[in-house]
C-alpha cells in the first residue's frame, strides 16, 4: 500500500543549517501524532507537506506525486489548519468560509451550502453570521478547524489545534479532530507539543528532535506495561504500606499527584507477598494493577537518547 506521506533521506535547511537533517518517515491512515520540542522541524516538516519547502536533498511524495512539482494538485486534496490566526475580523464566519470555497473552485451556491454544513459540524451555526472579531479564542479556532475540512480532504495537518483554549475548548476540539480521523480514507497529522492533546486523538506518534525523528511507532505499545511495575491504592495508612513493602525488599515510591503508590516487584519480591505484607499490617489494597508508561516517559526518554 502507498503511504500518504512519503519522506526519503530528506534535508532542508534555512541559511545552512538543517531543519530537517536526513528524515525518513512513511504516514498512513488514521490520526497520527507529530511531537517534538520547539524547534524541533515540526513545522518545517508540515511546510514541506505543502510544497512551500525544497528538499534540498532526499525524495518527498504526497498521494504518490513528487513534491513540490505537483504541489497545486497535491493542495487541493489536503486541508490546513495553521497555528496563525487566519480569519478577517470585519466580516462573517460563513462569507470567509465562502470565500475560501470559492477559491478551492467550488461554485457559490456550493461554497455557501458547505460553508453552512461545516460551521454547524464544529458547532458555531448559531454564530455564522457575526463578524469574526466578536468571537473568543475557541470560536476562531473552530473556524480555522472548519476551513481546513471545507473541501472533505483526505489529508489534514493540524498545527498547534488547541493553541491558546481553556480545559472545556481543548476537549471540544480534540473530539471532532478524531470523529474526523475516524472517517475511512482520512489521515490527519496533529503536531503539538501537549502530549496529552496527542494522547487523547492518535494512535500513531512521530517524535522529532533537533531535525531528526528519534521515535517513530504506536501509542499502545510506546505505554505498554512495564514488567515488574504495579499501581498500588490503599485505604489507609499508605505511609505503614510504603514502610513495610520497603523493609520487605520491595521498591515502593508515591506517585504525585494522583497519592498512587509505584511498587517494583522482583523475583524474590512476589506479588503474593505483597498482598500478605498488606493483610500483616492491616491495610486494605483498594486497586492494583500493572503501571504502564507514559507517554511523557517515553518522549523524554527518546530525546535523551537524541
Amino acid at each position: 500500500m502507498t503511504p500518504i506521506i512519503d519522506f526519503s533521506d530528506v534535508t532542508v535547511s534555512y541559511d545552512g543549517v538543517p531543519a530537517l537533517d536526513g528524515v525518513t518517515i512513511a504516514f498512513g491512515g488514521g490520526a497520527i501524532g507529530l511531537l517534538g520540542p520547539n524547534g524541533a522541524g515540526k513545522s518545517t516538516l508540515i511546510k514541506t507537506v505543502l510544497g512551500f519547502n525544497r528538499a534540498e536533498k532526499g525524495r518527498v511524495t504526497i498521494f504518490g506525486l513528487p513534491m513540490p512539482r505537483r504541489a497545486v494538485e497535491v493542495r487541493h486534496r489536503l486541508g490546513y489548519m495553521p497555528e496563525i490566526e487566519v480569519s478577517s475580523p470585519k466580516v462573517s464566519a460563513v462569507a470567509f468560509l465562502m470565500y475560501c470555497g470559492r477559491i478551492f473552485g467550488m461554485s457559490r451556491v456550493d461554497a455557501l451550502e458547505r460553508a453552512h454544513e461545516v460551521l454547524n459540524y464544529v458547532n458555531l451555526g448559531d454564530s455564522r453570521y457575526r463578524t469574526m472579531e466578536t468571537y473568543s479564542t475557541g470560536m476562531l479556532q473552530r473556524v480555522k478547524l472548519a476551513q481546513a475540512i471545507l473541501h472533505d480532504p483526505s489529508l489534514l495537518l493540524l498545527d498547534e489545534p488547541t493553541n491558546g483554549l481553556d480545559p472545556d475548548g481543548r476537549i471540544e476540539i480534540l473530539d471532532l479532530v478524531r470523529d474526523i480521523a475516524s472517517r475511512p480514507d482520512v489521515t490527519v497529522i496533529v503536531s503539538s507539543h501537549l502530549l496529552p492533546d496527542v494522547q487523547h486523538v492518535c494512535e500513531q506518534v512521530v517524535m522529532i528532535d533537533k531535525g531528526r525523528v528519534v521515535h517513530s511507532g504506536a501509542i499502545s505499545e510506546l505505554t505498554a506495561p512495564r514488567p515488574e511495575f504495579y499501581e498500588v491504592r490503599v485505604r489507609d495508612n499508605d505511609e505503614a504500606f510504603i514502610h513495610a513493602a520497603r523493609s520487605a525488599g520491595y521498591e515502593c515510591a508515591r506517585v504525585h499527584p494522583s497519592n498512587m503508590l509505584l511498587v517494583r516487584t522482583s523475583q524474590d519480591t512476589g506479588v503474593q507477598q505483597l498482598f500478605q505484607i498488606a493483610r500483616d499490617s492491616g491495610i486494605q489494597v483498594r486497586h492494583f494493577q500493572p503501571a504502564r508508561r507514559s507517554l511523557e516517559e517515553a518522549f523524554l526518554q527518546a530525546m535523551e537518547k537524541e
